[in-house]
């Protein structure tokens, strides 16, 4: 049911938007529904015999390939949820402009009720079964990771990609989200959290919008709840604190929740769930859960599972600014509940989309064969000692050394991607804004997102004739 709601979420937004658009209803029914979704069941000898599992690949648009989006590890995933993600992936990258159709995968299991050996076996075999059928390929079905998969499983897939291609020069561009050692890209682990931070920057920057939120300007000091702290939870909070000044004043996790009004160490923290499995026995734990969405604050960042704002508790939700670092963490029915109490929320095909930037970054290092910067940096390097030193020369005065070394380091990986991320995400959320404030008929920035994407393939499918 979870999932049919959130399938039915993507689709009511999809709906209004290409309504507004004023879209021919043949062109809106080719954009709307997924191209194929394939169901693959395999076994695997393991432990106990052979075991049987379910695996999915949905590809929802080929208006550009390759497709692309994530694989999860879930023992709930199911077909509905697969479609409704690798939607929201179409209308991500048409978003971002980036050259790639929406696809998803999942596979129905819990990766923690296996022992890394086999789950490498079955990662394997799944891999076997999607390559069979070009559901993974560098030119058509670009894969990566997910919830529940990460760096190891995508170095086990594009390994097993290359023994099945041992002449493809581009076999490790089959996935993205590598690890470093494998064909990886520096900064794509934080890239989704980092994405969060630079939407919200770029929030703040817009004055009409802060104005309709009733917050004041800039995040400094600004209160915020995070509902999530794997991944994308984690960075987001993380480099909020550190860089930005927000007090994360609640951590949401399935155990209960860390309250801390003064701003909760969000390193120390993650440490201690690294020791110990839990965010329990961290100070300020309480076993109040999910409730605590509806405290107040400012911002409510909810960074793990789908569905979890919907008619049953938008109500009570009290932060005026919502940002989906999670997909689909908002039902259609409790969107409309926000909306008519005049809550901003950021949606989750902008805010997110850090991990599918970074991601098309490391596929075009991949298919070029070079690190980024590797050519030209130490040329750019020269060029700027020489400006420093002429700088020194005429005003007689040392360069300060922190601008030295920022100056210095400008074109290395991990930089240039930042810099990428940054100017690809506050590009997004700037057209997102305008179309919000500008047109008159658009009534909040999930219909003014999903409006410039539909239009985007809509124009994409038009310029060939359909």
């Amino acid at each position: 049911m979870r999932s049919e709601s959130f399938l039915h979420s993507v689709e009511s937004n999809f709906d209004r938007a290409a309504t507004l658009l004023g879209l021919s209803s043949d062109l809106v029914e080719k954009i709307k529904i997924a191209n194929s979704t394939y169901v693959v069941r395999f076994g695997v000898r393991l432990r106990d015999g052979l075991q049987t599992f379910t695996g999915y690949r949905c590809v929802h648009s080929e208006h550009f390939e390759p497709v692309k989006g994530g694989i999860r590890y879930a023992p709930y995933a199911d077909q509905d949820e697969v479609e409704a993600l690798a939607a929201l992936m179409t209308y991500k990258c048409a978003l971002m402009e980036i050259p790639f159709g929406g696809a998803k995968g999942a596979l129905t299991i819990d990766p923690r009720e296996w022992e890394p050996q086999e789950l490498e076996q079955i990662t394997r075999r799944f891999t076997q079964e999607l390559a069979k059928r070009g559901l993974i390929s560098p030119s058509q079905n670009v894969p990566a990771p997910d919830m529940g998969t990460g760096e190891r499983e995508m170095a086990w897939m594009a390994d097993e990609y290359k023994k099945l291609n041992p002449t493809d020069l581009n076999a490790w561009a089959c996935v993205t989200g590598k690890p470093l050692g494998k064909g990886g890209i520096a900064g794509r682990t934080e890239a989704t959290g980092r994405g969060v931070q630079y939407t919200l920057q770029e929030f703040f920057r817009q004055e009409r919008d802060v104005k309709k939120t009733g917050l004041s300007s800039g995040l400094d000091g600004k209160r915020v709840i995070v509902q999530g702290l794997g991944n994308v939870g984690y960075h987001a909070a993380l480099f909020l604190s550190q860089h930005d000044g927000c007090r994360i004043t609640h951590i949401l996790e399935k155990e209960g929740a860390i309250v801390d009004s003064r701003g909760v160490d969000i390193a120390a923290l993650h440490e201690h769930m690294n020791e110990t499995g839990s965010i329990e026995d961290y100070p300020g734990f309480t076993k109040s859960g999910i409730e605590m969405l509806e405290a107040e604050a400012d911002i409510l960042i909810p960074a793990a599972m789908e569905g979890i704002i919907n008619q049953d508790n938008a109500a009570r939700i009290r932060t005026p600014l919502i940002i989906e670092a999670a997909n689909g963490p908002v039902t259609a029915a409790g969107d409309a509940t926000l909306r008519d109490r005049g809550v901003v929320i950021i949606p989750d095909f902008c805010a997110n989309a850090g991990g599918v930037t970074v991601s098309y970054f490391e596929w075009i290092k991949n298919l070029t064969h070079i690190r980024f910067g590797r050519i030209q940096r130490r040329q750019l390097e020269n060029q700027f000692e020489a400006l420093i030193a002429g700088v020194e020369a005429l005003t007689g005065k040392p360069f300060p050394v922190a601008h030295r070394n920022e100056v210095l380091s400008g074109t290395t990986e991990i930089n240039l991607v930042r810099s990428g991320l940054e100017d690809t995400m506050r590009g997004a959320y700037s057209a997102i804004s305008a179309t919000w404030n500008e047109t008159d008929s658009v009534p909040d920035l999930r219909t003014a997102a999903m409006m410039i994407a539909v239009d985007r393939v809509a124009q994409s499918y038009i310029s060939i004739g359909i």
